[in-house]
């Protein structure tokens, strides 16, 4: 395409084929699971996004649940999940982070059917690892969770969750 006259270019039509034929799904994501934002006070994050909004709460981690290092507000609307996490310790990297950039996104985690395919496939690829594929669970079922670098100091989380 010529861009001397761009008063003849028209929009190209993309839809939902597969440009390439060959091309593989690698990385199959069934969703979002959900997105952690590091802020400077999670309660009141938690309260504004609960009025405004109309979130509503899930779960806590604080110094009540023996958390002495941060403290998350799980709120929830539909399938929307936000974790709004802020640091006790003013040293902390959650600290660190949020002076350098103030309150915003960190971590987008991605749902996985398998979360060690999916940090092996983008490692693989030249993904930076960031946490290793781990196992957690209890009597509600098993998650694995690993994640990768992406820009700047966003990171991806693939998380697999089973039910026992």
């Amino acid at each position: 395409m010529s861009t001397a006259n761009l008063t003849n270019v028209e929009n190209f039509n993309y839809g939902i084929e597969k440009i390439f034929d060959k091309a593989q799904d690698f990385l199959p994501i069934n969703g979002t699971d959900y997105v952690e934002l590091y802020v400077g006070n999670a309660k009141q994050a938690a309260h504004f996004y609960k009025t405004a909004f109309g979130f509503q709460s899930l779960a806590y981690c604080g110094l009540e649940t023996g958390n002495r290092e941060y403290c998350s507000y799980v709120l929830v609307q539909d399938k929307i999940r936000l974790v709004l996490t802020t640091p006790f310790n003013s040293d902390s990297e959650i600290s660190h982070h949020i002076r350098l950039h103030g309150d915003g996104v960190k971590v987008i985690a991605l749902w996985v059917d398998d979360a060690r395919s999916a940090f092996a496939e983008t490692t693989k690829r030249g993904a930076e690892a960031v946490m290793e594929p781990t196992e957690f669970s209890d009597e509600n079922g098993v998650v694995v969770k690993s994640a990768i670098k992406t820009y700047g100091d966003t990171i991806h989380m693939f998380v697999e969750r089973k039910k026992l």
